[in-house]
């Protein structure tokens, strides 16, 4: 045993040299543009499927989102895609970004400074995405 790197370290060398080899556009890769992919529902779709349609006296799209958001910020905000596409998803349901800074804020007495840090940083880099541009 030459080499003085560690196994996992040569596995990942030999991940990327391969992908290099089989596809040069690979080296340039970011799991981020897979978010590209899945557009965010309009809110007439989030309140069909997940609001109170068929349960007239039910939680509403946004406050079903709102409770996802907090337990995304439980996990310890650690699913960066699921809790930017959350955050577009509240944003097309109505949600003011108010509504999701205390939301997320509310979550650092259970989970802990970290990890409401951690969702507001990847919250407010979203919301920051949607907003528009100053003529």
């Amino acid at each position: 045993m030459s080499d003085p790197r560690n196994p996992f370290e040569a596995m990942m060398t030999q991940a990327q040299e391969m992908a290099r080899a089989l596809n040069p556009a690979l080296e340039t890769f970011s799991p981020k543009g897979f978010e590209a992919l899945w557009p965010t529902m309009p809110k007439e779709a989030m309140e069909f499927w997940f609001g109170n349609t068929v349960n007239k006296d039910g939680l509403d799209a946004k406050t079903r989102l709102l409770l996802t958001l907090a337990g995304l910020t439980m996990q310890g905000a650690q699913a960066d895609t699921a809790v930017r596409q959350t955050v577009r998803h509240l944003i097309e349901a109505g949600a003011r970004k108010q509504e999701i800074v205390e939301t997320i804020g509310q979550m650092s007495v259970f989970a802990g400074i970290p990890a409401m840090t951690r969702a507001l940083d990847l919250a407010q880099e979203t919301m920051g995405e949607n907003e528009e541009p100053e003529t």
